[in-house]
């Protein structure tokens, strides 16, 4: 057995059941060692694609997924996804060919320190310096990315080290218990939300991650505490439920705004900094806060908590329910905001409008969806939109790159998100921009078999850098591009193409894409004149009463 063997040995007993990523001759080892695996290689188009599917399938497991590069090249464009996955607390393990030990002493052919160049972007990495070491690597790896804060690890293989003849076994998997809070800091939070007149909870992706929604949903219920979660916290309590005031985290006012405004507590759980900024919404630090979540709160001057419960989410919250008392308590503000919030929705549900506006593209969408369907939003202005337009009865039902905001994760995030649930529809959504970074990757899908939906918000240009220009200068510049026929590009590859060409196709078009058994790609133009309206509303709001 080689270095290689044992290292395929070893993710086979972390459970890997996929690699994604590109073959180059640093990495044949593995790959040969890959041929009699029980794990599935994908070939993709482009690394960049590889990690993003780890990313997504990472995020949607909670188990980490796998990309593998060659060196040089193959890894620099590795890093992007691999970056994102760091961000977005999704674990990830990156694997990447090097050269042999015996020329990184001198000027070599694709040759970069790669242990150097990933350590900003991963919460540890190594080289397998001894073929010995490989079965320690590999489960701290593992261990760590999958350990809250979950994140991007980074193995580097030397070729040499990889063709070299070892023994060993992989290490056994330890388990990991429940952390637990003190009760005098579960007292401290009981006693603030006893007191608390106008009390607001904030749920982020530390939630999801924790499989805590069903009791972040008890909890404001028994307690009647109104919900706002994070673009990455969507459906951490149903938006169906009359508590739920859906998403905050845009960088303008919204309606949601107006409940931070009147909050004199925030209860933040699961909450990341990275999600939305706390300077965002607590500029001068007044708003006290009970932070909530699996470890201890970040340092921000606007994020100072009166009471930190570290430990078990959904253990946390069942006892502080069970110390908390608001009986007789008016209903919160977030109460009497919610119609607000809802009837800004419902007025784009029959719009006629042709480009179809954002809000209505959106509108129709969640109608053909299923609750349990997925859809990844990649970045641009259509990803604000989803933000604050697409909302969730589940968790991990609307996946947005928030921490990194990574433009091309559509695209191989739904062939990961499908290969997790292939029972399920898929749609990913995408503007002409980020769409055409990574559409390559449309061949992988047919190929593999992953049929979904890709959703192009077609306006000709990088709308959501032409959006925040005309706020901050009032004209735009260098964002406008030329595009392929996309109906065209997606037949050429095997798959099937749409153009809308009125609001009414719309929903016809979406479901007959969903029923496909290839790959669908819809042409929708859009109407982003709607960011200016939206602007302009942002800046008069006025908070109801």
């Amino acid at each position: 057995m080689n270095t290689a063997e044992l290292l395929v040995k070893c993710l086979e007993n972390e459970g890997v059941k996929y690699v994604f990523g590109l073959p180059g001759e640093e990495n044949m080892e593995v790959l040969e060692s890959l041929k009699d695996s029980s794990i599935q290689f994908i070939t993709t188009r482009h690394e960049q694609g590889a990690a993003f599917m780890a990313d997504v399938y990472g995020r949607l497991t909670g188990k980490a997924g796998v990309c593998l590069s060659t060196l040089g090249p193959g890894a620099t464009n590795l890093m992007t996804g691999v970056a994102d996955a760091n961000l977005d607390g999704a674990p990830l393990v990156a694997i990447t060919g090097q050269v042999g030990t015996d020329r990184m002493h001198i000027e070599s052919h694709q040759y970069l320190d790669l242990v150097a160049m990933f350590s900003p972007v991963t919460k540890w990495n190594a080289q397998i310096v001894r073929p010995s070491i490989t079965p320690e690597i590999v489960r701290k790896a593992f261990k760590l990315a999958q350990t809250e804060k979950p994140g991007a690890v980074h193995i580097d293989l030397p070729e040499n080290i990889a063709s070299m003849a070892v023994e060993g076994q992989p290490l056994n998997r330890d388990r990991r218990e429940k952390i637990y809070c003190a009760y005098q800091s579960m007292n401290e939070a009981a006693s603030a939300i006893s007191k608390a007149v106008n009390p607001l909870i904030l749920v982020g992706n530390g939630a999801l991650r924790a499989n805590a929604s069903e009791a972040v949903t008890e909890f404001a219920t028994q307690l009647n505490i109104p919900v706002a979660n994070t673009f990455m916290g969507k459906g951490a309590i149903p938006y169906t439920h009359p508590l739920s005031l859906w998403t905050t985290g845009l960088q303008q006012r919204d309606f949601i705004s107006c409940a931070f405004d009147k909050a004199d507590l925030v209860i933040a759980i699961g909450y990341d900094l990275i999600e939305y900024s706390p300077k965002k919404w607590n500029p001068k630090g007044t708003i006290p806060i009970i932070h909530v979540g699996a470890n201890a709160a970040e340092i921000d001057s606007s994020y100072i908590p009166i009471a930190e419960i570290v430990g078990d989410i959904s253990d946390s919250l069942h006892e502080i329910l069970r110390r908390s008392d608001r009986t007789g308590k008016p209903d919160p503000y977030g109460v009497k905001l919610r119609s607000e919030i809802r009837q800004d929705y419902e007025r784009y549900a029959n719009d006629d409008g042709f480009p179809i506006k954002p809000q209505k593209i959106i509108y129709d969408l969640r109608q053909v969806m299923g609750p349990e369907d997925i859809v990844i939003s990649d970045v641009g202005a259509h990803k604000m939109w989803m933000a604050r337009h697409y909302h969730c009865d589940r968790p991990n039902t609307c996946l947005i790159s928030n921490g990194f905001a990574a433009m091309g994760i559509a695209i191989p995030g739904a062939i990961a998100a499908k290969f997790v649930n292939p029972e399920l529809k898929v749609v990913a959504v995408t503007g002409d921009g980020g769409f055409m970074m990574n559409c390559q990757e449309l061949e992988t899908a047919l190929r593999v078999g992953t049929p979904f939906v890709t959703l192009i918000f077609n306006d000709g240009g990088y709308g959501l850098i032409e959006w925040k220009q005309e706020d901050q200068f009032g004209s735009s510049s260098f964002i406008k591009f030329g595009n392929p026929d996309f109906v065209k590009f997606a037949e050429s590859m095997g798959l099937k193409g749409y153009r809308v060409q009125a609001a009414t196709d719309l929903v016809p078009i979406l479901k007959e894409a969903l029923a496909s058994e290839v790959p669908v790609v819809i042409d929708c133009p859009v109407d982003y004149r709607e960011n200016a309206r939206f602007s302009q509303r942002a800046g008069g709001l006025c908070c109801p009463i």
